[in-house]
């Protein structure tokens, strides 16, 4: 047993190699006893190897076929294990280790309950790139977003006047929640879902972030019913626009005016 009490922090490296990285995040990664990394990108945890003592991939517990659940349970015990053992205990996540991230989650919550210090820095997500990189003001107009299985499992209310984000488009619609990737007839059917709110020939975006900085983001215009066919990847958000205009409540506007003092005529919303 180590002469300490064990601690985990689980920190975000964000999505481009180099640029993202917090001041906190790198002080966490830097004087970890361990750290385990999981991130897309193998130059992105060759950079971070660089950083730490000892530091470890949990890439392989993932597997083709494997339930991506038995994947989350093995990495949080791994990570738990040297927690127990007395060790600063770094998790090393990309993106925003809050965001689409079951592990670092599952990870804090169990050290907490054991009575060990956990704690999340915040972190660039693939989120907040997309808004840059596609010029969205989520304020704007409102913005939707569902992990894509989940939007297809569950009954859903959808305002085609606001943007939605479907996030693991390329796996949507697996049940097994051991596939890499889903096929045209998975698609087919998210397809049939959307078309329920928006037209067929209306133009989707397929973005992915960009890992490094000499690569540029993915942003691949096409209309929604070219889906099944789309060259999609575990990387891949689907963005759909607002279809419609956004309908004023008029009944509740003028109740607001009326508080207000302002007139009916006024500039409001």
């Amino acid at each position: 047993m180590s002469g300490h009490k064990g601690s985990l922090a689980c920190v975000g490296v964000g999505m481009t190699l180099g640029a993202h990285l917090a001041p906190r995040a790198r002080s966490h990664i830097e004087q970890a006893d361990v750290v385990f990394v999981a991130v897309s990108d193998p130059l992105v945890e060759l950079w971070i190897q660089g950083m730490g003592k000892d530091v470890r991939s949990l890439q392989p517990f993932y597997s083709e076929g494997k339930p991506r659940t038995d994947t989350y349970r093995e990495m949080v015990d791994a990570m738990l294990m040297e927690v127990r053992a007395g060790k600063r205990v770094c998790g090393a996540f990309y993106g925003h280790p809050g965001v689409f991230a079951v592990v670092p989650h599952r990870a804090i919550a169990l050290a907490r309950s054991e009575g060990f210090d956990a704690v999340m820095e915040a972190a660039v997500s693939a989120e907040d790139c997309l808004y840059a990189d596609l010029g969205i003001d989520p304020g704007s107009v409102g913005c939707q977003h569902y992990e894509a299985s989940q939007f297809m499992f569950y009954r859903r209310t959808i305002d085609p006047s606001a943007y939605l984000v479907l996030w693991q488009i390329g796996v949507a619609g697996d049940p097994s929640l051991a596939r890499f990737a889903t096929g045209a007839a998975y698609r087919q059917l998210l397809l049939e879902l959307l078309a329920q709110h928006y037209p067929e020939d209306h133009e989707v975006i397929a973005y992915e972030a960009s890992t490094i900085p000499i690569a540029p983001h993915r942003a691949d215009r096409m209309p929604l019913g070219s889906l099944p066919q789309a060259a999609l990847s575990l990387a891949t958000t689907l963005v759909i626009p607002p279809a419609v205009a956004l309908q004023r409540d008029a009944a509740m506007v003028a109740r607001l005016l009326a508080l207000s003092g302002r007139a009916q005529g006024s500039d409001f919303a």
